[in-house]
């Protein structure tokens, strides 16, 4: 949903009854010959009319992402690192939690897709953003970050419960904060507010575990390419005969671009493929494993860097070379940072020379692969399976640790195995991890779209963590691909609800 599109803030008020028309237009009023560029939502939460935790429950809903109250806010200090303070304070961004590859975010505008794409870039992280009152959010990010400086490993909001300062500090030292803020009271509620009616909504389709032991199809399988894809890739399955000429994937989403490097590599003996969008990249690395990639760092659906590190952190794919392209991120720095963070083997900086262009492809494809022994594509995909296996059992006898485990294992030799994060999303689902679950079935989604299950899973737990507008667009793709009528039909009806 675009920012013209969101419900406005005083409409969303209006209809809760926290707000009268007249005092709204009083708001109005003054929102508009002031020059100090509050928003509205944040003048009406200093104002006191409306309590900041239903001003802030109303821009969960106008955004369709969970709110964050930063009063109530707890916060390890060293999460800080991800993001300088000259951007946290320019983007207003500060960022509240990192966990694995994962950084939760509380932003003041969280359909800032320009600040999130370069933060994801920059970090290596899934982005997650919240939702907050903007003036509440840069005191906060004023306070937290001189706390930082002045060498302190906490910062504590004024109404922070006790349970999030015991999470943020430990126990150790959760009775000297407490001792030292006698404001805080016990039993306060969350920092993170949630719409609980939305939560609630999600329990009416719960998460499903009709597939499990379903042992069939492949360990692996993807949506396969369609012959229109197909054509569009240009495949070609061999290289030019009585040449050394290697398979190439080209991804890059400017047809002259690809257009360019197809016909230098194809002239040079090679054979060459071509994706414009991440999702069939992966699809094309999964079915015809090219020797070289030539991927560009910014790309529709899923962004090269994210797409690198899918492939590098594999057993079964992490030996193909990749060489990065980018007209946006520039310098040596950014150089450096990819092979450190992705183990990119390569990277050139758009626009290129193209005698520098074909002196990396030919350094990379003459390359040895890495120190790891070769993998037998047979003896992966047939331990994948074992693992997928081992794990479904494992859940079946109540060892949900194990199984977690064992289907972990399994992903790290093969990332690009639908069933097996599927399955994992399942059970992180049934655990109450919603933010796990909602990574591994946004793995499984990109490798099979049109399986219904997992964009049904994938919607609940959407709707679970708080993130309406997500939700919905799942439920959109469930209408598309759901089983039968009655289904679609209900679809419809719990769509309309969340509306």
């Amino acid at each position: 949903m675009s920012s013209d599109e969101k419900k406005p803030i005083g409409r969303i008020l209006l209809k809760r009854r926290l707000i009268s028309q007249e005092e709204l237009d009083k708001q109005l009023a003054t929102q508009k010959t002031a020059r100090d560029g509050v928003p509205l939502a944040s003048r009406i939460a200093s104002s006191g009319v409306v309590p900041e935790t239903e001003v802030l429950r109303a821009l969960s809903e106008q955004f369709g992402v969970p709110g964050i109250d930063l009063n109530q806010l707890a916060l390890s200090l060293e999460h800080l690192d991800m993001v300088p303070r000259e951007v946290a304070e320019s983007s207003r961004v500060l960022p509240v939690l990192v966990r694995e590859d994962r950084l939760f975010l509380a932003m003041g505008n969280p359909q800032d897709k320009r600040v999130i794409d370069e933060l994801e870039f920059v970090t290596g992280r899934r982005i997650y953003p919240y939702v907050a009152i903007s003036t509440t959010l840069e005191k906060t990010i004023r306070d937290a970050y001189d706390a930082k400086e002045q060498g302190q490993k906490h910062y504590i909001g004024p109404s922070a419960p006790r349970s999030a300062i015991d999470r943020a500090t430990g126990a150790a030292d959760a009775q000297q904060d407490r001792r030292e803020r006698e404001s805080v009271q016990p039993g306060g509620a969350p920092s993170v507010v949630v719409d609980q009616q939305m939560a609630e909504s999600a329990a009416e389709a719960a998460l499903s575990t009709t597939d499990f032991g379903e042992m069939g199809e492949e360990v692996s399988r993807v949506e396969m390419l369609t012959d229109e894809l197909r054509n569009a890739a240009g495949l070609d399955p061999s290289p030019k005969a009585g040449t050394s000429g290697k398979r190439i994937l080209v991804v890059d989403d400017e047809d002259d671009i690809r257009k360019l490097v197809r016909r230098l590599l194809t002239d040079r003996g090679h054979a060459v493929m071509e994706a414009d969008r991440g999702l069939i990249a992966l699809r094309l690395v999964k079915e015809e494993t090219p020797d070289l990639i030539l991927l560009d760092a910014m790309l529709p659906e899923v962004h090269g860097f994210d797409i690198a590190r899918r492939i590098k952190g594999s057993a079964k794919y992490g030996s193909i070379p990749i060489l990065m392209m980018s007209a946006v991120y520039r310098g040596w720095r950014i150089a450096e940072d990819l092979k450190a963070n992705y183990g990119i083997e390569d990277y050139i900086e758009k626009p290129f020379r193209i005698a520098d262009l074909v002196s990396k492809v030919d350094r990379l494809l003459e390359s040895k692969p890495g120190t790891a022994p070769p993998h037998d594509p047979e003896v992966i995909n047939n331990t994948a399976a074992r693992y997928l296996e081992e794990g479904i059992g494992a859940y079946k006898n109540g060892e949900v640790d194990l199984a977690i485990g064992l289907l972990k294992k399994g992903i790290s030799i093969d990332p690009l195995a639908y069933r097996l994060r599927y399955h994992l999303a399942l059970i992180y689902g049934k655990r109450g991890q919603f933010y796990d679950g909602i990574t591994e079935l946004e793995r499984a989604v990109d490798l099979n779209p049109r399986h219904f299950p997992a964009l049904k899973n994938l919607a609940v737990l959407y709707e679970k963590a708080g993130f309406k507008n997500k939700a919905v667009e799942m439920w959109e793709r469930c209408v598309h691909t759901s089983p039968d009528n009655e289904t679609r039909e209900s679809i419809k009806a719990h769509m309309m609800r969340l509306l």
